[in-house]
């Protein structure tokens, strides 16, 4: 059986996001659906005949969905399904005033996902993404290891690249980490950022990296207020594809994403922000790592103020 990935949602991060993962040559098809009529369809085929210029096989299908679930028998056989549907932010606005209105969208598209590819693995990173992988879990009854959110991997990414400026050192140099909520409590942790191997401390003074810190939290708000219409997608995307990619292939590789915590760090009950090693049956296991005092004490409250929002969402 060759792999297949779905991905919901045809907007510029979900057509990127299908994009890329056609272009890694590791599945056998790309699903990417969406409610405008033809619109996938359309991208689907432009993708594939980008085919023999990239040089990969991977077939991409553009389903349009409609209204009662019409189209996504698409989807069967998922190994992965990545969920972008919903609105993206204007100038102005938080991740959370997107709340009601994209909970009614990512719960039908859970719904549909436990309806049609009820073993795939479900990648979610509509906004606010911590609380939408919770609602995706609660709607599509699947075991908590199989949902979880992307926040952390493309944090992180964004911190990675601040540092990598400021320094004038190649990205590749930088190791950084970012956990906590996708948003105002978001925890970078300083205390595992290192360039070259030696401590960011050593290299920069606190208020620095404290700016740093404050970019990377506002980094999606940043790009939204250049563009003036849309969000971020080509960072988002990149993240979205390299967590589907570590399921597909059972890596075992270690991401920050939004997990379900349950006594990690004290922590229990809630979709949040840390390290996970990720394989084909979506968290293999939550790791935990040394953290300073300071860094526990930011999770923890980043855990209390999603835990809030998450308990609202089971209503909407």
């Amino acid at each position: 059986m060759g792999k297949k990935v779905t991905v919901v949602g045809a907007g510029f991060y979900g057509s990127t996001t299908a994009q890329r993962l056609a272009e890694y040559d590791i599945f056998d098809t790309v699903v990417l659906t969406d409610i405008i009529d033809g619109k996938p369809a359309g991208l689907a085929l432009d993708m594939n005949q980008s085919r023999p210029i990239e040089g990969f096989e991977t077939k991409v299908v553009g389903v349009t969905t409609g209204p009662n679930g019409e189209g996504y028998e698409a989807i069967e056989g998922s190994d992965v399904v990545v969920v972008t549907a919903g609105l993206p932010r204007k100038p102005g606005m938080s991740r959370m005033d997107l709340l009601e209105v994209n909970a009614k969208i990512v719960r039908q598209v859970a719904e549909n996902i436990a309806k049609y590819a009820p073993n795939a693995v479900v990648i979610v990173v509509s906004n606010p993404v911590d609380e939408m992988t919770a609602l995706a879990q609660l709607a599509t009854q699947f075991p908590k290891n199989r949902v979880f959110g992307q926040a952390g991997v493309l944090d992180t990414a964004r911190f990675t690249n601040s540092i990598a400026e400021t320094l004038a050192v190649p990205v590749k140099s930088v190791k950084a980490l970012t956990l906590g909520s996708h948003g105002d409590t978001m925890v970078p942790v300083p205390s595992r950022c290192t360039v070259d191997g030696k401590p960011l401390s050593d290299l920069l003074p606190a208020e620095k990296i404290e700016e740093l810190v404050v970019r990377t939290r506002n980094g999606g708000a940043e790009v939204v207020a250049l563009l003036k219409t849309g969000s971020a997608y080509y960072a988002p995307s990149a993240a979205a594809a390299r967590m589907a990619k570590a399921v597909v292939e059972d890596s075992g590789e270690v991401l920050p994403v939004c997990a379900w915590v349950d006594g990690e760090y004290g922590i229990s009950g809630v979709y949040l922000g840390v390290e996970a090693q990720i394989g084909a049956e979506g968290i293999k296991k939550v790791v935990e790592d040394k953290l300073t005092d300071t860094e526990i004490a930011g999770l923890k409250e980043a855990a209390e103020a999603v835990r809030a929002k998450q308990a609202d969402v089971a209503s909407l």
